[in-house]
């Protein structure tokens, strides 16, 4: 027996309303949070290889302090313990060459800091201001 003639049954629905409200926080969460790659290139202009030309090397004044606190310059021996006879010395060597030339600390691991410090003085003090530290890679 149908005891529900007079009544219909309903057809279920899909509620738009919440569907779109949902779709439209999901679509702005996207464009917040997207990153666009035009933005954020670069524009940057390789250099080419010119095979021709040789590169020169500069002029190179090697201060070697050894653990001491004696100093040798381009592998002379100098008997000086003050950053300005150190200076007079590097003045000396630096006028060989016609550029300026670059000051390469070859430091002993048991070397002093002050002995470093003199020689870095000493380049200040005698108008040499391009100034490097040799270091030894370590063998594994």
């Amino acid at each position: 027996m149908n005891f529900r003639k007079g009544r219909r049954s309903e057809e279920p629905e899909i509620n738009l309303i919440a569907f779109i409200d949902v779709l439209l926080v999901i679509m702005i969460f996207l464009m917040v949070t997207t990153t666009y790659s035009k933005l954020t290139a670069l524009k940057v202009t390789l250099p080419t290889a010119d095979t021709e030309q040789v590169a020169s090397q500069p002029h190179e004044i090697n201060v070697a302090v050894d653990a001491h606190g004696q100093y040798a310059v381009n592998n002379v021996r100098i008997a000086v313990r003050e950053p300005a006879d150190l200076a007079r010395e590097l003045s000396r060597v630096a006028k060989d060459g016609a550029e300026e030339p670059v000051v390469i600390i070859n430091a002993d691991a048991l070397a002093a800091h002050q002995t470093v410090i003199n020689v870095l003085e000493a380049a200040q003090i005698s108008g040499l201001s391009r100034v490097t530290f040799a270091a030894q890679t370590s063998k594994k």
